[in-house]
This record gives C-alpha cells, structure tokens and sequence, in this order.
C-alpha cells in the first residue's frame, strides 16, 4: 500500500504547508501514542535541531501525545542519531525528531524511531496514517500524558559518542575546525571532540532558528576548507543540520566525502580484525571506492539511494558497515543508525593508529570522475522509451568494465538523473551530456 505522507526519511515540506502545519503534526503526535505505546513502554522522547519552527512542533507533538496518553520526554535541540541513542537508553517506546536535517530553516520535518534506536518499520508508518484518517480522541483527564525535560541528554550522548573509540584515544595535539551548521550538534560535537584533548575551533555554533545549514555545513564545506587553511588545522569536520551527515577535511583544504570515510573506516576495521565480507552503498557511490575494496578482499552492495535502504541492507545481510557518497555513514557496531559524530571519531581513531594524516589515509582510493546531470521532465517518467535503453547499452559498451550508467528519477522533484563515471572525465562529461539529451529528447516527444 502507497504511503501518503511518509517518505523515505519521515515527513517533510515547507512550514506552514500541508502537512508540515501544526494542526496536523498534533494529530501526527496522537495517532503515533496511539499506535507505538506498548505494555511497560508509555514514553516517547522528542529531540529537534535549531531551527525556529521546532518550538511550534515540539509543542504540537507534546500535546497530540498526551491526549492519546503517552508520556513525553523533551530532550530540545539535539543531532538526530543523539535521539536514536536516548531512546533506547530511556526506555521509550519511540523517539520523534523534529528536523528538516540539511533544507533550509523554511522547511521542517518529523521523522521517527522505534524503541530499539532504528527507523520506523513500514508497517507502523502504514498503521499512522491509517490514524490520521480517523477523529482524534483524547483519553480521560487522569489518564492524560505528562511531560519532562531531560536536562542531561547532552551530556548523555556525549559520553557515549566517547565510548564508541578505544578509551586510550587521545587528540591532543591535533588542531581541528569543526562546522556545526548552526544545528542541532553546535553545543554537542565541540565538547566531544575538545574532551578528547583536541584544540577545537568551532564554526557554525551560533544558532539564531534562520541560519541553520546557511552557507555552512556538510553541504556547503567552503568556509570549512578556508578555515583549515587559513587557521594551520591538522583537518576540518562538518556536520549538516541535524548531525546525521559528516564530510571531513584534510590539512590541504580538500574535502573527503561520505565514500572517502567508509572506505578509511572499512580498512581500518580490517586492522583491527572485524570479520566482514562486504560494504553497504548506494546507487551513486563512487567506482572509485568499489574498486578500493575489492583489493581489500571486500564486496561492494549497492542499495537505493537513501539511509533507510542502506541500514535495510545492512540488517539483511548481517554486515556492519555502509554508507552514502553525502556523509550518511552507519556504523552498526558502535551504533544503530547513521551518526555524524561517531563516524568522525572512528576516522580520527584510525588516523592515530596509523600515524598517517588525514590525506595520507584517503590515498588508498582512487576516485573515479563522475558527471551528474538533472534532466527536467514534464510528462511521464518512462526510461524504456525508446531510444533510452539504446544510448544506454552503447554507452556502457564503450565505457567497458571501467565505467558506469545510472539513469534513475527523483524521489522529490520532477527530474531524471542522469549520471555517468569513468576514468577519463572528458569522456564522461561527453557521454552525460549525450544521454542527457537523449532522455530530454523521448521523454517530450
């Protein structure tokens, strides 16, 4: 059965717009009571990032809950896999996150997890709406929710990001530039990473509820690289609004992407002697990075784009590691769900135990040109059309076994995707700008 509302990462839209209104978040708070409480479980914990719309659904959410008599646990701003953490150690029977991750502060977003810190499974999601269908009825006046305020989870979750790395892990004397976006780990990963002895200098810790992933961030990096640079920094961390995503960048100013990281993280998992066969990516992770660990003896799984269709691969295959190219990097060893923060930590660690720097260890991979074209299409998304399928096949031909095609639509607006890779990136843009044209050309016809 189709969805209605949930995406592939929760709800989301822009604020004031259906659904993201406060109207409707408080019926989303209700039918989520109705549905997740469980015997022995009647919390549910609520967490968001920084920016301005997240008072007005925090508080719609805390009242949807209470009428359906679930009590609620107010964490206030906090990154995303922070949530997933507390949710689990307080017992709750989900943690909602209110956050539009790395969108503008215009936008906003609910998303959830179960009680075991992982994405709601479809089944729950479907039972929602199935809610959101039906009046809301409020339980009797004693019977009503209460709410609390966790005054330590910060502190909570920065334990545990700590512990997630041998306990002998030292930074001192590493000089590191940590972007927090102006979002939810502004006063969270400084702390983590100046405890663990670094000198820190902080960009993006000032949030104001507007300027939250605002040319900053994992998704604008150049502030970062200026910073490193300018400031002498042994490397640089960016975290995207919410704290799920990280990119990092070496001593030089260049940047080092979510395929760069799970490929250091993998190896030095091998170091350390984990016994896996095989990394979870996506559809876009780079050739490069397949290539790199299949000469360490491991298997590239390609799963949908999305985090939600990593972590499903990962379960499914008993594996522990995999990641996407945008930073989304869960390490199911350490914890349940993609986490910023950790996985920065595990690159540091290997960087230590290596005594290598930060690009000294990203030069085991070799990464392939790739060229990405959004093909805007106004009819129906049909890539069997001829002559598609054609290009496609004569492309792949001359690219050999060197060289991908990737034609897919988008999940959020009315494009195709048209991406090609290869070694020579002359060729590779040719060819993107070939197909490109070909599925512009049958798809308005």
């Amino acid at each position: 059965m189709g969805k209605r509302y949930f995406g592939t990462d929760g709800i989301r839209g822009r604020v004031g717009e259906y659904p993201i209104t406060a109207e409707f978040v408080l019926k989303l708070g209700w039918a989520v009571g109705r549905v997740l409480q469980t015997r022995g479980f009647n919390k549910v914990v609520i967490g968001k990032d920084t920016r301005i719309s997240g008072y007005m659904f925090e508080s719609a959410l805390e009242a949807g809950l209470s009428a359906a008599g679930v009590n609620i646990a107010l964490l206030g701003p906090m990154p995303t896999p922070g949530i997933a953490y507390l949710t689990r150690t307080l017992h709750a029977c989900a943690g909602i996150v209110v956050s539009a991750s790395h969108n503008p502060y215009y936008d906003n977003g609910i998303k959830f997890f179960s009680r075991d810190g992982q994405k709601l499974a479809d089944e729950a999601e479907e039972r929602i709406e199935e809610l959101l269908e039906r009046p809301l009825e409020t339980v009797g006046p004693d019977a009503l929710g209460k709410a609390e305020r966790i005054v330590d989870a910060a502190g909570r979750y920065i334990e545990f990001c700590k512990s997630t790395v041998p306990a002998c892990t030292s930074l001192a004397g590493l000089k590191i530039a940590v972007d927090c976006a102006h979002g939810a780990t502004y006063h969270v990963a400084p702390s983590v990473f100046n405890e663990m002895g670094a000198t820190v200098i902080p960009i993006g810790v000032s949030p104001d509820g507007l300027n939250i992933n605002q040319d900053c961030g994992s998704t604008r990096p150049a502030a970062l690289c200026e910073t490193v640079k300018e400031q002498g920094a042994d490397l640089g961390i960016a975290f995207d609004g919410d704290g799920d995503r990280v990119i990092m960048v070496d001593h030089r100013g260049e940047i080092l992407d979510g395929d760069d990281l799970l490929f250091i993280i993998a190896r030095d998992r091998l170091r350390t002697g984990s016994r896996f066969n095989a990394v979870v990516g996506t559809l876009m992770t780079n050739l490069g990075l397949e290539m790199a660990l299949r000469a360490l003896g491991l298997d590239l799984y390609r799963a949908k784009v999305g985090d939600r269709y990593v972590l499903e691969r990962l379960l499914a295959e008993h594996l522990i590691l995999g990641g996407e190219n945008s930073g989304h990097i869960i390490c199911l060893d350490r914890t349940t769900t993609g986490d910023g923060i950790i996985s920065a930590l595990q690159v540091l660690a290997a960087m230590l135990q290596s005594g290598k720097s930060l690009h000294d260890l990203k030069a085991g991979m070799t990464r392939y040109p790739q060229t990405l074209i959004n093909v805007s299409v106004t009819g129906e998304l049909d890539l069997g059309r001829a002559p598609i399928p054609e290009a496609v096949q004569a492309v792949e031909s001359q690219l050999g076994d060197h060289g991908r095609v990737l034609l897919r639509p988008s999940g959020t607006e009315p494009v195709i995707r048209v991406m090609v890779e290869g070694v020579d990136a002359g060729v590779v843009e040719r060819h993107a700008r070939e197909l490109a044209c070909v599925v512009r050309d049958a798809l308005s016809a």
